[in-house]
C-alpha cells in the first residue's frame, strides 16, 4: 500500500516586467522574452519539491500599460485555477505593482490562499539580479502551510528585498535600488533571512464563513488632485468638473489640510452635492489624515470630504474604483470608505 504524497503546488503568473527581460544587443533597450527562457535562468526551481505550473501573458506587458481590464484578467486566471493550487505568485513590473496588488486585494474577496507579487530591478539573466531570490522566496511563502494545511499568509502581498508586505499598503519608493518598496503605515508581515520569520499577529485571517468571491468590475472614472501652494481656481474647476467624474482622491498637506480658500471649499461642496465621492489622503509617506485636528482640515470635513485615514494613493485609487464599479449607493460607499475591507487602512 502506497501513501499519497501531497506536494505543495503553486501557479506562476508572468505578466511581464524587468524580471523577464533581456537587453537588445542593437539598441541596448530592455525587451520581454519568453517565460520559458526565464525558467532556464533559475535552475534552483527544480530543487523545490513542489508542483510548479505557469501561465504567461501573451504578449507580456510593460507594467506602465497595466489597467483594470488586465486586473480582471489576473482575477479570472486565479479564479479558474483556485481549487488546483495552494498559492499563486505573480511576476509583475515594479512601476505599477502596488496598484495591482491593491486592486487584487479588493477583487479577490474571501481569499484564503497566498497571492504573492514580486519582480526585480535587474533582469534575471544579469549576474547581480535581485530577481532570482525574490522569485524563489515568493514561491516558498506561497506554499508555506501550517501542519493542518492552513496557509501562513492567506492574503495579497508583495515580496521584495527580503520583506513581505501587505499589497495594499505598499508604494514604490526607489527607481534604482533593490529596496524598491515600502509599507510605511503597516509593518512587514515577514522577513526573509536565514529563515523566514512570519509576524503572525499581523497577518489577516480569512473569515471561514465567507466563501471566495472574485470580482471583475472596476470603474475608472476617478481622478487624483494634488494640492500645492498657489494652486489656481480655474485649473481645479476644469479638472473637477470633467464629465463623468465619479470620484476624486484629494492629496492634501500634513494631516489632511487644505488652503483656506472659499472657492476651493465651494467647488468641493458642489461636487459632493452632485454625488461625487471625494476622499482626503495625505501627501506624506507616513501618518494619517485627521481632519478634525486643524481648522484647515475641518473645513474639508464640513464640506463632505471623506477621511482616507492612512491609505496609500494606490490603495485608495483602487478601492474607489472597486466600490464605484459595483454601483453601490452613495451611503454605502461612504460607509465602506471608513472601514477596512482588505486591511488597507488602520481604523
Amino acid at each position: 500500500m502506497f501513501m499519497k504524497i501531497d506536494y505543495p503546488s503553486v501557479l506562476l503568473i508572468y505578466t511581464g516586467g524587468t524580471i523577464g527581460m533581456i537587453e537588445n544587443p542593437e539598441t541596448g533597450a530592455l525587451e520581454n522574452f519568453n517565460f520559458d527562457h526565464l525558467l532556464k535562468h533559475v535552475p534552483e526551481l527544480k530543487r523545490f519539491n513542489y508542483r510548479i505550473s505557469s501561465y504567461q501573458f501573451d504578449p507580456p506587458i510593460d507594467s506602465s500599460d497595466m489597467e483594470p481590464s488586465l486586473w480582471a484578467k489576473i482575477v479570472k486566471i486565479i479564479n479558474y485555477n483556485y481549487d488546483y493550487f495552494d498559492g499563486f505568485v505573480i511576476l509583475h513590473g515594479t512601476d505599477t505593482m502596488s496598484y495591482t496588488a491593491s486592486a487584487l486585494s479588493f477583487m479577490l474577496e474571501g481569499l484564503n490562499k497566498p497571492v504573492i507579487l514580486t519582480g526585480s530591478q535587474l533582469p534575471i539573466g544579469v549576474l547581480r539580479t535581485d530577481g532570482k531570490e525574490n522569485l524563489l522566496t515568493s514561491i516558498e511563502i506561497a506554499t508555506a502551510r501550517h501542519p493542518g494545511g492552513r496557509p501562513f499568509v492567506p492574503e495579497v502581498c508583495i515580496f521584495f528585498e527580503n520583506h513581505l508586505m501587505r499589497g495594499n499598503r505598499t508604494t514604490k519608493i526607489n527607481a534604482e535600488g533593490f529596496n524598491a518598496f515600502r509599507s510605511y503605515n503597516c509593518p512587514s508581515l515577514a522577513h526573509a533571512g536565514i529563515h523566514i520569520k512570519y509576524e503572525r499577529h499581523l497577518i489577516r485571517r480569512p473569515d471561514p464563513t465567507r466563501p471566495f468571491q472574485p470580482h471583475f468590475l472596476m470603474n475608472n472614472h476617478v481622478i487624483i488632485l494634488t494640492l500645492f501652494p498657489g494652486i489656481r481656481k480655474e485649473y481645479v474647476e476644469s479638472v473637477c468638473r470633467l464629465n463623468g467624474v465619479r470620484g476624486i482622491i484629494l492629496k492634501t498637506f500634513g494631516s489632511g489640510n487644505a488652503p483656506q480658500k472659499p472657492w476651493l471649499i465651494k467647488i468641493l461642496r458642489e461636487l459632493v452635492d452632485r454625488g461625487v465621492i471625494i476622499v482626503n489622503i495625505t501627501q506624506c509617506s507616513q501618518g494619517a489624515v485627521e481632519m478634525q485636528r486643524y481648522g484647515t482640515g475641518l473645513q474639508l470635513l464640513q464640506a463632505g470630504v471623506l477621511n482616507g485615514h492612512d491609505s496609500t494613493v494606490e490603495g485608495m485609487v483602487t478601492k474607489m474604483m472597486f466600490l464605484l464599479g459595483h454601483d453601490y449607493k452613495w451611503e454605502k460607499i461612504t460607509r465602506l470608505m471608513n472601514e477596512s475591507i482588505a486591511g488597507e487602512i488602520t481604523v
